[in-house]
């Protein structure tokens, strides 16, 4: 295994383990300038991703979410320490650790770590996906009808302007689901939904999960249809995509 990789995973884990010890304690939430919440194990998780980085890796550039860091090296690790804060705080276990690494602005490793659930995801490019040590690969759906849609926050949609593109899209679809994060993207990695739908993301909330979703042999891209990591993202199933990107026209 590449040692970028097979480090993404170890960490993950390690930072991902540490916050179950403030899971469901009733623990202290803070407010960050952007008024999304942060609590300790958060800022436990990335101090532990970021001490093993520089053991590990003397000097390299890092960027996560608690902490800022470099926002402009092509070469970089990339941490969010709880991706969906929110639902930690609520005790509703879909809550994840993502650690990448980026060559050139794009993940080249990647681990998406569940604590609560103990469920381990990671890709490499050009190495493939996989869970808990399985591969893993989308599902080859092609009809709406047939599709399972997963969103983020309802208001996140209202508000960004997405809604007619959703209901379009839900009207048709078989099953639509709401409260994913990282894990609605990880759903549609291993062939459990075909689209999750993101409408506003930080660099740190996709690094992992795009590399993760498209060695699956999905599509990673924005609400435009590009395949880039940008504001907002969605994964689909490619014989959905056309589809999904008329919705949002």
């Amino acid at each position: 295994m590449d040692p970028r990789l097979s480090f993404c995973i170890q960490t993950a884990f390690e930072a991902g383990r540490s916050t179950l010890a403030l899971y469901q304690t009733g623990v202290a939430v803070d407010e960050k300038a952007d008024s999304s919440p942060v609590t300790q194990a958060d800022r436990n998780a990335e101090a532990i991703v970021r001490r093993l980085v520089a053991q590990s890796w003397p000097g390299e550039a890092i960027l996560g979410e608690e902490e800022g860091g470099d926002k402009t090296s092509l070469d970089r690790w990339v941490v969010d320490p709880i991706d969906g804060t929110k639902s930690f705080v609520a005790g509703v276990p879909l809550f994840a650790t993502l650690l990448s690494y980026e060559q050139g602005g794009k993940p080249i490793a990647a681990a998406v770590y569940f604590p609560a659930l103990d469920e381990m995801f990671w890709a490499s490019k050009g190495g493939g996906a996989f869970w808990n040590g399985r591969p893993i690969q989308v599902r080859q759906t092609n009809e709406i009808s047939n599709a399972t849609l997963l969103s983020g926050s309802y208001r996140s949609m209202r508000d960004h302007g997405r809604m007619a593109g959703y209901h379009k899209l839900a009207d048709q679809a078989k099953v639509t689901r709401g409260w994913s994060d990282a894990y609605g993207h990880a759903l549609v990695a291993s062939g459990r939904a075909d689209v999750m739908l993101d409408p506003v993301i930080a660099h740190w909330d996709i690094s992992a999960p795009s590399l993760l979703v498209q060695e699956a042999g999905g599509v990673f891209m924005d609400f435009d249809g590009v395949e880039t990591l940008g504001a907002n993202a969605i994964s689909v199933v490619p014989g959905l995509r056309q589809m999904v990107v008329e919705a949002f026209r």
